[in-house]
């Protein structure tokens, strides 16, 4: 594991490096994307939602608010102007417009004698210390020049009425009075129709709220059946926010519920004194691009992990191919001399330890630079092929033979006596001088005889590399000497 790591460590950086730099880029351009969103939301998309239910909820108001003008009419300033004297006329004239706008009651209250009159003519004299008169004082003192109370049904929430009270002045522009109309019916249902309209298109939750919190107006499906801001989990933090906000423009807040953040948008409604209150789930908004963001993960993991993978493999291809070339001879796909220096060492090693003899071949090709003067050098490396196979399908399994230089190579024989190296070495030299090397090779016609001479040496017990590879040479030079085509042993 450590020569893996050690191996390939700089591979493993690299993928890491990669992951990790896929996975930041990646992460910055979500938490981008996710401020930039929250920021459009905050911004642009629900002031603009609010800005459209605040102008169809008004229109829906329109009726009522055209009521109001429609009551500021001549007579009745007129009447408050000339002392009230015609009761019987007023009256006729609130009945005309309480049946023409579908009101239950039309009422005028005269400043100047605090008497309040409907239909049926004169019903009271108003009082700043009665309590239910309180109405009157506090609407005279409004700048407003009208007010908009919504009359609900405390019993039953889905009828809802609308009263609207208008100042008479004179044209000197003195406060006269006031008309009023009570018990204009709106379509509830018209406008819980259309938050729930604007809910499931925005993936939002709408209330309307009044100065104490209460919700007054919500859809049919809204998430929560409470009365109160106060008693919405998450809603309760900011309720005291929510209903001190005098603001026509909408405000912007925020809240967390669990894990999960919600924007709120709240806008001021002063005709009747409410909020509304746009909630929206930012994880509803954000779950797509978390989507996304695990999906560019996942896809980056993976390309770069097969991408890694295709490099560590063509690595071990290249080391591979590298290792052959630095360990093997080119020509013959032996083992060169200097892998056969590291197997020695380690045979050498083992035979020590194991006390078992071990020899070393030493094969010379005889007169081969006649060969490659007459033949040609390509003739040549036939030969040292040819000559290559023949001693691998000589040898054991566990024999190891590589070209030790030019027209040399060197055999070790583990587990082997002298007396069986000799044996193995004059059966390896028949072999050759009988072979005809022209019947595996186009590059002559008539047979070719290739003849070897051979060096035998056992390795003593602490015997060193070079002396016993200078054993083996001086025996095959004796070979030499003796005519070649032969084998010599060094005892």
């Amino acid at each position: 594991m450590k020569n893996m790591l050690k191996k390939y460590g700089r591979l493993i950086w690299l993928f890491l490096i990669l992951i990790v730099g896929f996975a930041g880029t990646t992460g910055a351009s979500f938490f981008i994307s996710q401020n930039t969103l929250t920021h459009s939301l905050a911004e642009q998309s629900l002031p603009a939602l609010s800005d459209n239910l605040a102008a169809e909820f008004q229109s829906a108001f329109s009726r009522p608010q055209a009521v109001s003008q429609l009551a500021n009419n001549a007579f009745a300033r007129d009447w408050l102007t000339n002392g009230e004297e015609d009761t019987e006329q007023l009256s006729q004239f609130l009945k005309e417009i309480k049946n023409k706008h579908n009101a239950q009651e039309s009422v005028v209250v005269s400043e100047q004698s605090r008497r309040l009159h409907n239909s049926a003519g004169a019903i009271k004299t108003l009082s700043i210390t009665e309590p239910h008169d309180n109405w009157y004082f506090q609407f005279r003192n409004l700048k407003a020049p009208y007010e908009i109370r919504l009359d609900a049904d405390p019993l039953n929430h889905e009828v809802m009425s609308i009263a609207i009270n208008y100042k008479l002045a004179s044209a000197n522009g003195k406060f006269l009075g006031i008309i009023g109309l009570s018990g204009i019916s709106i379509n509830t249902d018209r406008l819980k129709t259309m938050i729930d309209t604007y809910q499931d298109h925005f993936q939002t939750t709408i209330y309307f709220v009044d100065k104490q919190g209460e919700i007054v107006l919500s859809g049919t499906r809204a998430t929560s059946r409470s009365d109160n801001l106060n008693a919405i989990d998450g809603l309760k933090n900011i309720a005291s926010n929510i209903v001190s906000n005098k603001k026509n423009t909408p405000l912007a807040l925020e809240y967390q519920l669990d894990a999960s953040k919600h924007l709120v948008n709240i806008r001021s409604l002063p005709d009747l004194g409410w909020q509304l209150v746009i909630d929206k789930n930012l994880d509803e908004v954000l779950k797509p691009q978390v989507s996304t963001l695990f999906f560019n993960l996942a896809v980056g993991l993976i390309l770069t992990l097969t991408l890694t993978i295709i490099a560590f493999f063509t690595i071990r291809k290249y080391e591979a191919k590298l290792e052959k070339s630095a360990t093997t001879d080119t020509l013959t796909n032996l083992l060169n001399r200097h892998a056969f220096d590291f197997v020695f060492q380690q045979s050498l090693l083992d035979a020590g330890r194991s006390r078992q003899p071990m020899c070393v071949l030493l094969l010379d090709i005889d007169f081969f630079k006649k060969i490659n003067d007459k033949q040609g050098r390509q003739v040549g490396d036939h030969v040292l092929r040819e000559i290559a196979a023949i001693s691998k399908r000589s040898l054991r399994e566990s024999d190891v033979i590589c070209r030790w230089g030019g027209e040399e190579f060197l055999i070790l024989l583990k587990n082997c006596t002298l007396e069986k190296a000799t044996s193995i070495a004059e059966n390896l030299r028949s072999t050759i001088a009988a072979n005809d090397f022209s019947r595996t090779t186009d590059l002559t016609r008539t047979r070719l005889s290739i003849t070897v001479s051979m060096g035998v040496a056992e390795c003593r017990e602490s015997e060193t590399e070079d002396s016993v590879f200078d054993r083996a040479d001086e025996a095959l030079a004796q070979a030499k000497k003796n005519g070649r085509n032969s084998v010599y042993f060094s005892e």
